[in-house]
This record gives C-alpha cells, sequence and structure tokens, in this order.
C-alpha cells in the first residue's frame, strides 16, 4: 500500500529541488528566483527502501484569494489535504521567519502528520537556523541538503515514523510507468501479411500534450476536461511554468495530460526562468503522443501557432488543433469556414489534420475534441502489410510512373512500412538522390489518401539496395 507525501514550505526554500532529489530525475525547474513553482506536481518517487508519490507545491504565500499569490496557495492547500504526510521545508541558512510560524499553524490544523526539515543544513551558520526551529513545536527537525544530498537517511527514519513501519515499508506491486519513452527506429523489413499486424492498444495510458501560445486558454481546458480545479489560472498569461501531468479517464480510456509553460517566439524569451520553461514545454512534446495545439479562434493561426504546429509535425507527434474561446465567437458558421479553409492552405504537410471549436470556460466541444484525439492517435499508429504496400505501389508506378533523368528511368523496386507513431517507410529505388521532390511529395499525398491517414505526419525515405525477398525463390529452386 503506497503513500503519498507533499513537500510544503514558503518560497525559495528548495522543494523542488528536494523534488527533484527523490523523483530522480530533474524534471522540476529550479532557480533561485522565490516562487518559481505555481501548480502542484506529482510524481512516484523514492528514499532508499521506501517507495510513494511526492507532491511538489508552490510556496505558501500570503495573498488575497483572488490574487495569483492566493491561487496559488489554495493549490498547496488542497496538496496537503490530498497527502498522507507534509514535508515542511525550512531555510536554515535564512533562520525562522514569520511566515513559517504562520504556516506551522495551517499545518497543525490540518491534522496530517508533519516531518519538519531545516534544508541547506550544510551552508555556514546554519545550525542556529535549525535550532530555532524547534520553536515551531512540530517536534525534532531534520537537517538535510536536498542539493547535495545529505540528510537522506534521516529523513528516510523520519518519514518512516509519521506515516508507521506497516504502510511505510509495505511493497507496492503497481508498475510505474515512467514519462519518457524512447523508440528505436528499426529498418528491417518483414514480410508480414495483414493477420500480422497486431491490434490497436488502447489499454496503456495516452499521453496528451497541451500547448500553444501564453493565455490561450491551456490549464482551463484541462480543468473543464478532468472536471476539478486541478491546474492555476487566471487572467495573467504565463502562469504555467513546470509540465505539469494529470492522470485522468475517458469513457474507460487512461489519459495522462501534460499542460505546459506558452510558448512565445525565440526572440522575445529572454528571461532565464521562461528559457527553462520552454525547455520544459519541448520535452513535453517529444514525450507525448498526441499534442493538442490550442489557439485563440479570435486571433488563429498567428505565426508562433504556425512554428508550433511545424515543430510538432517535425517531431513526429499527432497533432489536433483546438480553436478554443469559442464562445466569443459572433458569426460562428462562417469563423468555421474561414478556419478549416485556412488549416488546410497552411498546414498542407498534415492534410485531413482535424481541428476542433471548443470553449475550456464553458466545456463545449470537448467531446468532439477528446474524440477527435482518440481518432488521430489510432491513425498515427496504423501498420500496413508490405504486401498491401508494394500492391498499391505498383499500381501508383503505371498511373504515374517517376520521371527519367539524364535519359534514364528511375526504377521504383519495393516499399515497406519501417515503422508506425508515425507512419514510416522506406522506398527501394535505383537512383535515390536523383528522385525529384515533387515525386516523393505526391507519393506520401497518395499514401494518406489511399491508406486513410489523414492528419498525421508521413516519413517517405529513400534508399538504394537490393530487394531482400528477391533471392528467396531462387533458394528455394
Amino acid at each position: 500500500m503506497s503513500f503519498t507525501v507533499a513537500i510544503v514550505g514558503r518560497p525559495n526554500v528548495g522543494k523542488s529541488t528536494l523534488f527533484n532529489r527523490l523523483v530522480g530525475r530533474k524534471i522540476a525547474i529550479v532557480d533561485d528566483t522565490p516562487g518559481v513553482t505555481r501548480d502542484r506536481r506529482l510524481h512516484a518517487a523514492s528514499l532508499y527502501d521506501l517507495s510513494f508519490d511526492v507532491i511538489d507545491t508552490a510556496g505558501l504565500e500570503v495573498g488575497a484569494a483572488e490574487t495569483l499569490q492566493g491561487r496559488m496557495r489554495a493549490q498547496t492547500l488542497r496538496a496537503i489535504e490530498d497527502a498522507d504526510v507534509a514535508l515542511f521545508m525550512l531555510d536554515a541558512k535564512a533562520g525562522l521567519t514569520p511566515d513559517d510560524t504562520t504556516f506551522a499553524d495551517i499545518l497543525r490544523k490540518s491534522g496530517k502528520p508533519v516531518v519538519l526539515i531545516a534544508n541547506k543544513a550544510e551552508a555556514r551558520g546554519a545550525e542556529a537556523g535549525t535550532y530555532e526551529a524547534y520553536a515551531l513545536g512540530l517536534g525534532e527537525p531534520v537537517g538535510i541538503s536536498a542539493e547535495h544530498g545529505l540528510g537522506l537517511a534521516d529523513l528516510r527514519d523520519a518519514i518512516v515514523a509519521a506515516v508507521g513501519e506497516g504502510r511505510a515499508l509495505s511493497e507496492d506491486e503497481d508498475d510505474v510507468e515512467e514519462f519518457a519513452i524512447a523508440e528505436d527506429i528499426g529498418e528491417d523489413v518483414h514480410d508480414e501479411t495483414d493477420e500480422d499486424i497486431p491490434d490497436y492498444d488502447d489499454t496503456k495510458p495516452l499521453r496528451i500534450a497541451i500547448v500553444g501560445r501564453p493565455n490561450a486558454g491551456k490549464s482551463t481546458l484541462i480543468n473543464k476536461l478532468i472536471g476539478q480545479d486541478r491546474l492555476l489560472t487566471g487572467p495573467e498569461a504565463g502562469i504555467t511554468r513546470d509540465s505539469i501531468s494529470v492522470d485522468w479517464e475517458w469513457k474507460g480510456r487512461k489519459i495522462r495530460l501534460f499542460d505546459t509553460a506558452g510558448l512565445r517566439r525565440k526572440a522575445r524569451v529572454q528571461e532565464k526562468l521562461e528559457k527553462l520553461s520552454v525547455g520544459d514545454a519541448l520535452r513535453a512534446i517529444r514525450f507525448a503522443e498526441v499534442v493538442v495545439v490550442v489557439l485563440d479562434a479570435q486571433i488563429p493561426f498567428e505565426k508562433q501557432d504556425l512554428q508550433i504546429a511545424d515543430l510538432i509535425i517535425r517531431e513526429g507527434r499527432a497533432p489536433v488543433i483546438a480553436f478554443n474561446k469559442w464562445d466569443m465567437i459572433e458569426d460562428r458558421q462562417q469563423a468555421l469556414a474561414d478556419l478549416r479553409e485556412k488549416t488546410d492552405r497552411l498546414l498542407p504537410q498534415v492534410r485531413g489534420i482535424r481541428a476542433v471549436p471548443i470553449s475550456g470556460q464553458t466545456g463545449s466541444g470537448l467531446d468532439k475534441l477528446m474524440t477527435e484525439i482518440v481518432d488521430t492517435h489510432r491513425v498515427w499508429n496504423r501498420r500496413i502489410s508490405t504486401g498491401r504496400l508494394n500492391r498499391w505501389l505498383d499500381g501508383v508506378v503505371q498511373h504515374h510512373p517517376p520521371p527519367a533523368v539524364a535519359g534514364r528511368r528511375l526504377k521504383l523496386k519495393y516499399i515497406t512500412q519501417v515503422k508506425m507513431r508515425p507512419p514510416s517507410f522506406v522506398l527501394s529505388c535505383s537512383r535515390p538522390e536523383a528522385l525529384p521532390t515533387s515525386y516523393l511529395r505526391y507519393l506520401t499525398n497518395a499514401l494518406r489518401q489511399d491508406f486513410d491517414l489523414p492528419g498525421v505526419p508521413i516519413r517517405v525515405m529513400t534508399r538504394t539496395s537490393d530487394n531482400p525477398f528477391a533471392g528467396r525463390a531462387k533458394k528455394k529452386r
């Protein structure tokens, strides 16, 4: 039976640094700037022989409920409610502050077990700050250095004491699915038939990244999808900094949603903190399966929107467009026709991309959006047998043969699919370097149309080699 710990404390005491150390990867953004973390982030963690879930939280700041600080504090209080034990971090180097005393009272009222942590204990003068922590009345402080990994054995013992040995040391049989999944692109040619192709697997969580420009409504969209105020939202642009994952179910299908920071033009990204946020968002795109590009329906297809879409296509992810704030559009029929015309014209490399008008505020169109996401994911995972592909190639070549180059006709020998996610093909021909780009584009468009592959990137690579099946007949003689 697993348990959950929440790391809480005022800003800039090292909560995200400890979170990264417990998780074993640098997935939370860490910077000297106070208040970097805003949303709460949940991840599987371990400490020696302990396995548990850990929640990184925003700093416990004082502020009215309607302010950004007040909304951040509300997120932290929800994390405390969800946790089995709170790790209350202090900065031993800075010593005890009035805010520490205020939030110690909040933790006492919560009724949750508390482990008091004096971080930065390796610093000169930190011993005095550690002794001051006794005044909070939360027990003996555990002196650690989250940055250097000191004192973690004592922290482990304190967590066991707070949770109880029976629960802390019990084995959890559930496997933890890693966020980063690497795929190798194989180039072996298989002479499979349609019966050899595995069925589409819908048992694994579908990883969906929500991306777009700042203030496009990404966090609001996720909150409306899952039916709770899980992510911090507001009128301010650029609230989200970390890429936050949220597990959810839609019609029995397990979903993992990734909220990301808004992506601005590179020339405008100057601050170090924003660069870290953008890097985190780009990693979320690379490790997602489907990426939803959220566009403001009132000002869609700005240059940055097209650059984001192009990045997703180059990464080989499955794109879906969500025209958000649809409730603010007056002439919707005309607007929808204009948006679809622009989509086809501006994104020809993913012809047939699914685009859905939605409102993250009211929830309209969200069920349709999820249907299109699942359908796009299914196309992105499609596998076509080698036999079908080569029968198709024969027909295509007869209908429109490749051009002659320098007086010599190019010969297309065979084609096979070497990879899914996205559909990727290898075309063997006599002189790959001489095959015109226009003819390769023609083959790609024909593949998309004839095998029903709308809206996903298709990769066609050329190479020269002997047909691996040509010698089989000779060997059988």
